[in-house]
């Protein structure tokens, strides 16, 4: 079994390939059979896990066992304690409210590899950086919430998944999991530091 962790970079498709020729995962891991679990948004970066572990990689994208997705966001404007309440609470989005969700302002802007292309900047209106961490992968979701509550999404990288974190990688680079990881995401799956015996191979459409 392959375990990997991807710095996926701006405009970059969440998939092997692409009949309209747009830049894809194909072009950055040359690991055979090895599958993206859940998706990044073309427009949005940062941490991908792929394998060909179908048993983990059905614990992690089942939304019953609500694994951490650990996202930095730039916002447009500056957050209302409202805002940033219902971000917490839960919004309607495409007629369905959003799981809780942890919620905090970060005092500086992060410490990340510059976008290409970068965000558009208007000088007269100010940005914010969020920390969201969410229990679930809707499509979307966290644009469609910052835009719910009329904060607009301007950049989005994903800095975590369950307790993998993006640490070590610059954007294109991808690394097997170390052993340490490894036995943490099965920890945090299976709640032991074992894989199941019975684990099968992962097979996939794309």
């Amino acid at each position: 079994m392959r375990y990997l962790k991807f710095y996926k970079p701006y405009g970059v498709l969440t998939q092997f390939t692409d009949p309209a020729g747009r830049l894809t995962l194909k072009a950055f891991i040359p690991v055979p059979r090895v599958y993206p679990v859940g998706r990044l948004d073309r427009d949005s970066e940062g941490l991908l896990l792929l394998t060909d572990d179908g048993q983990l990689h059905a614990r992690l994208i089942d939304p019953k066992f609500g694994h951490k997705r650990t996202y930095w966001v730039q916002v447009e404007g500056i957050p209302t304690p409202q805002a940033l309440q219902q971000l917490q609470e839960g919004v309607i989005i495409q007629g369905r409210k959003t799981r809780p969700a942890e919620v905090r302002v970060l005092a500086e802007e992060p410490d990340l590899p510059p976008r290409d292309p970068p965000i558009r900047f208007r000088r007269s209106i100010p940005t914010t950086w969020l920390e969201l961490t969410l229990r679930e992968g809707r499509n979307r979701q966290v644009r469609r919430m910052t835009a719910a509550v009329g904060i607009p999404t301007l950049r989005l990288v994903r800095v975590g998944l369950g307790p993998l974190s993006l640490a070590g990688l610059a954007p294109g680079q991808w690394q097997d999991l170390s052993e340490a990881e490894l036995a943490r995401l099965r920890h945090c799956c299976f709640g032991q530091s074992r894989r199941p015996r019975l684990g099968r191979e992962l097979q996939h459409p794309f």
